[in-house]
């Protein structure tokens, strides 16, 4: 069961209409500012990738790595940003984290961009 959710993002679904689709409220745009800054590492962005491209779904921080070429301490940190902004989960095993992607938040960050039907 994993041990992190992500309430930003269930937030942003709830709450928000497209960034193009009229004018968004301070919280709001908070809420998609912090999901944007944990996006606007291209480390990060890659680790999402690899998590979402991994058999199942779902990958260990030990294989995280060498992909990206960063020692254990510093992909753990990058993960647990992508972790805080809801679009991903943790689950500790033993010594080892395991992430996968929480589809529905990438959606609601998806969706949040998408010019509204005219």
């Amino acid at each position: 069961m994993p041990t992190a959710t992500a309430p930003v993002i269930d937030d942003l679904a709830t709450c928000c209409s497209p960034v193009t689709g009229g004018v968004m409220d301070l919280e709001a745009a908070e809420r998609l500012a912090r999901i944007f800054k944990a996006l606007g590492d291209p480390t990060r962005v890659r680790l999402l990738s690899l998590i979402a491209a991994h058999s199942d779904g779902e990958a260990c921080v030990c294989d995280l790595t060498d992909p990206v070429g960063l020692t254990q301490p510093t992909v753990s940190h990058h993960l647990k940003q992508l972790v805080d902004a809801g679009l991903i989960t943790r689950d500790q095993r033993g010594r080892w984290s395991y992430y996968r992607v929480v589809q529905p938040a990438l959606d609601a960050v998806a969706d949040s961009l998408r010019r509204p039907a005219t």
